[in-house]
């Protein structure tokens, strides 16, 4: 029996491997393995592609949304509002601030961060927002700019999306193997239009020195590294492909009836697919199916950030955010990536139909 994995990044990088390896010999032969040629040039490449006019290049994404909150000023007795249905890293940057992680719940069909919450749970202490374009769904921000308070876009899920970095005062992505624009290890981006936010997070991201003699701010080591850039400026022209390869595999799935038997994801010109997230009260029985025929699916965020152990302090309990909780109960996700096999998604659904005869 041939298994089905969640994703097959190998198919979407295979073709492009000389040039990787080219890319490879070019950096060791160059020996700039810091902040080098393709560093700089794929911040502006970045920056040009997301229609911004500044992109800084960090280690991971987790960085990048630490180092964005400290650039946006918060710190200690600070609240910075997110949703509890993302992954840890959103909320631990806050606590990492020394901030404090305020929960707002989320929209039920767009998983992404209910507005109105957000604005019932705005303080004088509320110093930034946090919306996360969820699985690729991009989530129109503007409501929340005009809220008046600074927005961060946790967009690590989303590269590619349109108008995504358009509106926030800054924004943050990440280029961990199974996103839609990844590199060949860690990597994350900042980007904004705002020059002076760019300029704080570049000092930050380097030791807070412009030039390693004199230190401005008490920074960190964020770097992209060099061979990462490269692999990225390689893989960045064929994003547009990928993702359209993405949304053409989520149509399938709609085409070939799985929405009668399950919640499919809701599509919408800017949803560019990270995961194909489903939901269903059956969870537990179609995932067993699943396996048993050999074919990889997942669940995320089943305890949801207010409930985690590590951010008990907080004071959440269950029930406080309904629509994340049920959320959590009820999602799972499908095998997806640009160019997976028809017969491959065939064989998905008919496990699915076999495991629920009819919608739940």
């Amino acid at each position: 029996m041939q298994t089905i994995p969640l994703v097959d990044v190998r198919a979407e990088y295979e073709p492009l491997i000389p040039r990787l390896e080219a890319a490879f010999r070019e950096v060791l032969d160059g020996k700039g393995f810091i902040r080098g040629p393709h560093y700089w040039a794929f911040q502006e490449e970045a920056a040009a592609y997301l229609g911004v006019k500044r992109t800084i290049g960090v280690a991971n994404g987790t960085d990048a949304l630490v180092l964005a909150l400290e650039a946006l000023g918060v710190g200690p007795d600070d609240e910075v509002i997110c949703p509890a249905f993302t992954f840890y890293a959103t909320a631990e940057s806050v606590v990492r601030r020394g901030a404090t992680p305020v929960f707002a719940d989320i929209d039920p069909v767009t998983l992404n961060l209910d507005v109105e919450d957000a604005a019932a749970k705005l303080t004088d202490r509320t110093r930034a927002i946090i919306p996360v374009h969820l699985f690729g769904r991009m989530m129109d921000v503007r409501p929340l700019v005009e809220l008046g308070v600074p927005v961060l876009e946790d967009a690590a899920q989303a590269f590619g999306a349109p108008e995504v970095a358009q509106h926030g005062a800054i924004s943050t992505f990440s280029f961990y193997p199974t996103k839609n624009l990844f590199c060949l290890g860690d990597g994350g981006l900042v980007a904004t239009n705002d020059e002076e936010l760019a300029e704080h997070v570049r000092l930050l991201s380097f030791h807070g020195s412009k030039d390693k003699q004199d230190f401005e701010l008490v920074g960190y080591n964020s770097r992209l590294d060099e061979l990462q850039a490269a692999f990225l400026r390689i893989f960045l022209p064929e994003l547009a492909g990928w993702n359209e390869g993405r949304r053409a595999a989520a149509a399938r799935y709609a085409e070939l009836g799985l929405g009668d038997l399950v919640e499919i994801p809701q599509d919408e010109p800017g949803h560019v697919y990270h995961l194909f997230v489903c939901r269903s009260r059956e969870r537990d029985a179609i995932r067993a199916a699943l396996s048993e025929a050999g074919i990889a699916s997942a669940t995320y965020y089943t305890t949801p950030l207010h409930l985690q152990p590590s951010l008990r302090f907080l004071g959440y309990e269950p029930g406080s955010l309904p629509a994340t909780e049920q959320a959590a109960l009820e999602n799972f996700s499908l095998p997806l990536w640009p160019g997976i096999p028809v017969d491959a998604q065939e064989r998905v659904v008919d496990v699915v139909r076999s495991a629920v005869p009819t919608r739940v």
